[in-house]
């Protein structure tokens, strides 16, 4: 009669391996009932207390340290010239006293946003059937080339010989600022779409016109918004640099202005921190357009 050895199940080696009195190995340098070293609990113990810290306040710090350096340079410097944030603000706060602040604002405004309106309802339909038909897009798609690496400052004195001193000249410098963006990532968004998603969409009986109103465009809406938000940056850019040539009023010509007339070097710099402000302005709000749970769906489907 032949004897069989006792053969451990599984059950019996995971109980001999927890038995009592016996430990598991533990990584070098990692102690007992520990993720890690002390060196690396801190490192993570920083890194958590920064993630924590709300980005309203980081960029509060940000601002706070910007205004302290310039401070600082300009006591350390002793320049007469260069003025304080302090006179800055005096000077915003004189602008604000006579009207002319919100004059000038309005009127920078006003131009920026037709001439960047017109780009978009030319330019959003033309890149977006770019993107859509072949044919089309290799015959405009040169011409955009073209014309989009010209800076649109480059254009400045065939507008005033155009369209003379007046808010015409500054608001077409604008629509060409910000039309040839605004075509190009219209296209590109468009061709991005994978192809998987439409075929699936034709499968299921759509038209041509409802796959890309219903798939297609969706789709592209979060890449069309970003380049909707470059846009508007170059073109916030462009006006300041006309206002300077080619009107009597905004931002940019009150920077001109202010330099020429008295070297009010106080509303020169104010006027450059009301450009910048009103720009940081105008990036958060299209970044919040972008975040929408009506744009975002298209991200996750883009090839």
């Amino acid at each position: 009669m032949s004897t069989v050895s006792h053969v451990p199940s599984i059950e019996e080696s995971v109980k001999d391996d927890e038995a009592p009195g016996t430990a598991r190995e533990q990584p070098p340098g990692v102690r007992s009932g520990q993720g890690g070293s002390p060196g690396q609990d801190r490192s993570r113990g920083r890194k958590n207390l920064v993630g924590r810290i709300p980005g309203a306040s980081l960029a509060l710090v940000g601002t706070t340290a910007l205004i302290a350096i310039w401070q600082v340079g300009v006591v350390v410097s002793g320049s007469k010239i260069f003025p304080s944030p302090l006179a800055v603000a005096h000077g915003i706060g004189e602008l604000a006293r006579t009207g002319r602040l919100l004059s000038y604002i309005t009127d920078s405004l006003m131009r920026v946003g037709i001439g960047f309106i017109l780009a978009l309802v030319s330019g959003l339909p033309l890149g977006l059937a770019m993107g859509w038909f072949p044919r089309l897009r290799s015959a405009v798609n040169p011409v955009i080339q073209i014309l989009r690496p010209i800076s649109p400052l480059a254009w400045i004195p065939l507008a005033v010989v155009m369209f003379g001193i007046g808010n015409a000249a500054p608001i077409f410098l604008i629509f060409l600022a910000s039309f040839c963006a605004i075509v190009e990532t219209s296209m590109n968004g468009v061709r991005m779409v994978s192809n998987i998603y439409m075929l699936a969409a034709r499968n299921f009986g759509l038209s041509p016109a409802a796959v890309f109103r219903r798939v297609v465009f969706p789709a592209a809406l979060p890449q069309i918004l970003n380049g909707l938000r470059i846009a508007l940056g170059v073109s916030w850019m462009v006006v300041v640099a006309a206002e300077m040539i080619a009107v009597d009023s905004g931002l940019g010509y009150l920077i001109i202005d202010s330099r020429n007339a008295g070297k009010r070097y106080d509303l020169v710099i104010g006027g450059m921190v009301l450009i910048g402000g009103i720009g940081l302005l105008i990036d958060v709000l299209v970044l919040r357009v972008e975040r929408l749970r009506a744009v975002q769906w298209g991200i996750n489907i883009r090839a």
